[in-house]
């Protein structure tokens, strides 16, 4: 089919472009460039003919009936003689020949090309009619045969349908029954088809299914029995529960109670810890004026010892002044009348002395009684000293011990806040339980029921 269709015409509209432009090119009407294209397209026309060639041998080889009219002699010898002509004409250096004899030979090769090209259009013809008619032989025969088989299923789908019908009426039959209950009946299987299979399997399945019966009205009788044991249970739980709440709430006012009394404690030990770092402070300024006194004290007493050591001084002189009146009062007796109003002086000057030895002598016992009571009063100082010293520790201490009662009495009350916080929880969760334990009940009552209901249908089922 290319080859008529495609490869002749090819070959036949190159040849007559061949002839056109060489007939140009011959007779001096073309320019001399074109007899290079005609020399390129000798090769052109060559490969043409060869894929002619290759194409008539591939024909023949399919079909060896058309040897005889596939002969392409003539066709093949015009065509040749074109070639050689166009290379004869346009290959050498210029171009050159018969413009007639040119022409003709193309014409010939053309000719020689259509009465091949028809040979093998009616040979396609023929060709195609022997394809349509054994192709129709095919479709009849295919037809009967597609006809008749047809017919033999149809026959044996209705034997299968009839087979078919009766084994499921009799499941059907059987099937019937198990839903209403009736589990005694007793499929047999006849034969070995896939009905047997199928009423075998629902023989297994009735006795699968008694088996299952059996379990659940025992089931189901336990389970009426434990879901009104589980109901007793959750009520019973449910009230003890409800008591656990109303003890958790008494609990939680408690634990709030004391929260507040151990809040107070902290407070009011706060309050005295103030007041004992006030009293500390108090207590440590006292000590520092007893200090002060104590060294006022030891001045004075040094002051005193220097008073006693001047009034010293004083009896050394009035003792000595004293003596040396008796010395002038000797000279003044042996000094007799001349010596009289020296005596005088003497006398006055002697009793003078000894009022001024009296005098210290008094004074200095003032000042010793005085350094005494200073040294008694500094011993007293000094002790009221240590007290202030030992008050302002125990001051302190008390003070300290009071901060720590205060930061122990806050964390307790932390404490007991969270302590109260948890307990309001476990209130809270108490009364969840509760709800939960309500639920509980009411979902086992509702089991009891459905266990009820569920062992009346399941005593529907007929078992023997």
């Amino acid at each position: 089919m290319d080859l008529s269709t495609t490869r002749v015409p090819q070959l036949i509209e190159l040849i007559a472009r061949m002839q056109l432009a060489g007939a140009q090119v011959l007779g001096g009407e073309a320019a001399p460039a074109a007899a290079r294209v005609l020399a390129d397209r000798v090769p052109l026309v060559e490969y043409h003919e060869d894929q002619v060639r290759i194409g008539l041998a591939k024909s023949t080889t399919a079909t060896p009936e058309l040897n005889a009219s596939l002969k392409a002699d003539p066709a093949t010898q015009s065509l040749r003689a074109v070639i050689e002509l166009s290379r004869a004409n346009f290959l050498s250096d210029g171009a050159k020949g018969d413009k007639q004899a040119y022409a003709e030979a193309a014409r010939q090769a053309i000719d020689a090309q259509f009465e091949f090209s028809t040979r093998l259009l009616d040979d396609l013809d023929r060709l195609i009619a022997k394809r349509i008619a054994g192709m129709t032989w095919v479709r009849d025969l295919t037809t009967v045969v597609v006809a008749v088989a047809l017919a033999a299923g149809a026959y044996l789908f209705y034997c299968f349908f009839l087979v078919t019908e009766s084994g499921l009426r009799e499941v059907q039959k059987h099937l019937e029954a198990m839903t209403a209950g009736d589990l005694t009946s007793q499929p047999k299987p006849l034969g070995c088809d896939e009905q047997a299979k199928l009423m075998g399997t629902l023989a297994a399945m009735q006795v699968s299914l008694r088996g299952i019966v059996s379990k659940v009205r025992g089931s189901s009788d336990r389970m009426v029995h434990a879901s009104t044991e589980i109901a007793a249970a959750a009520m019973d739980l449910s009230a003890r529960t409800e008591q656990t709440a109303s003890s958790l709430e008494q609990s939680a006012a408690s634990m709030e109670e004391i929260s507040s009394t151990i809040k107070n404690t902290a407070d009011n030990a706060q309050q005295a810890a103030t007041v004992a770092v006030a009293n500390s402070g108090v207590a440590r300024h006292g000590g520092d004026v007893i200090g002060q006194v104590v060294i006022t004290m030891q001045e004075i007493h040094a002051s005193s010892s220097k008073i006693s050591d001047i009034i010293g001084v004083i009896d050394g002189i009035a003792f000595q002044t004293n003596i040396l009146a008796l010395n002038a009062a000797v000279e003044a007796a042996r000094a007799g009348e001349q010596g009289r109003g020296f005596a005088v002086v003497a006398s006055e000057v002697r009793n003078l002395a000894q009022r001024s030895a009296q005098a210290a002598k008094e004074i200095k016992g003032l000042i010793t009684s005085s350094v005494e009571r200073v040294d008694s009063g500094s011993r007293v100082v000094a002790g009221a000293g240590n007290t202030m010293k030992e008050l302002v520790g125990n001051a302190k201490r008390m003070s300290d011990l009071l901060s720590e009662i205060s930061i122990a009495a806050k964390q307790e009350s932390a404490g007991v806040s969270q302590v109260g916080s948890a307990v309001q929880d476990l209130d809270r969760m108490t009364q969840q339980n509760a709800a939960l334990v309500e639920q509980t009940a009411a979902a086992a009552s509702s089991l009891k029921d459905q266990a009820v209901d569920l062992a009346s249908e399941v005593a529907k089922f007929r078992l023997a």
